[in-house]
């Protein structure tokens, strides 16, 4: 019965009817794919285009293994080429690289054949990643951001506001100093992780009271991994 489920559909010649039970399996599950995506990225941002992408890409994948005929080794260049061709135009995250990943041994399945296989691969690998998601796996418990503190220039600066840092983040370091306003005014710039549990306007106060009220920058990090947790 199992050997049945993932034999080949492939015929000796290639027929209307072969061709398109596999471009639609390939389809479907690529929409099964990009949904997953959507569901896993609804908090961070889901784009759009690499959604789409997604859905057509296990189609486009089974039409490069028409092309090429048997050559596999030929089939697994190409195909692996033209997925990865967006990364060269637009970064792409490590999650994101996976989803490609996915999509191409999904899509080279299909083209030779192995619905049973490209359905396993589907099924097991999108529990994994909805799984993976649902734990929260290898999120850090704290967010990475970008902080600018204004201090006047006769200020000693250093160890200043390690006491209050401590207290709001789980780790901070000190990137840059630079002056500004003509040197009347120093400029510190922090990559700090702070506590997800933190009242950020608290934090702000205090870092308030001790730079004399002048300008303080709370922003989000370049990236996530400017700073080591």
């Amino acid at each position: 019965m199992l050997d049945s489920l993932f034999a080949s559909v492939m015929e000796d010649t290639i027929t209307f009817s072969g061709t398109m039970k596999i471009l639609l399996t390939a389809l479907a599950l690529g929409v099964i794919i990009s949904l997953i995506y959507v569901f896993t990225h609804r908090k961070e941002g889901v784009s759009t285009g690499f959604a789409i992408t997604l859905t057509m890409l296990p189609a486009i994948v089974a039409s490069i293994i028409f092309l090429v005929g048997n050559s596999v080794a030929k089939a697994f260049s190409l195909a692996g080429a033209f997925a990865l061709v967006r990364f060269r135009s637009e970064p792409g995250g490590p999650k994101s690289i996976a989803y490609i990943f996915l999509e191409v041994a999904c899509g080279l399945a299909c083209g030779m054949g192995r619905i049973g296989y490209a359905v396993l691969f589907v099924v097991v690998m999108g529990a994994l990643m909805l799984v993976l998601n649902a734990i929260h796996f290898a999120q850090p418990k704290s967010d990475a951001m970008r902080l600018k503190i204004t201090v006047p220039e006769d200020m000693n600066y250093p160890g200043v506001f390690d006491e209050v840092l401590g207290r709001y983040t789980t780790a901070y370091q000190l990137k840059r100093v630079k002056t500004c306003d003509f040197g009347t005014l120093f400029e510190l710039v922090y990559n700090i992780r702070v506590r997800t549990d933190a009242d950020q306007k608290k934090f702000l106060d205090e870092l308030r009271t001790l730079n004399g009220n002048l300008g303080i920058t709370l922003s989000l990090a370049e990236t996530a991994d400017s700073m080591a947790a």
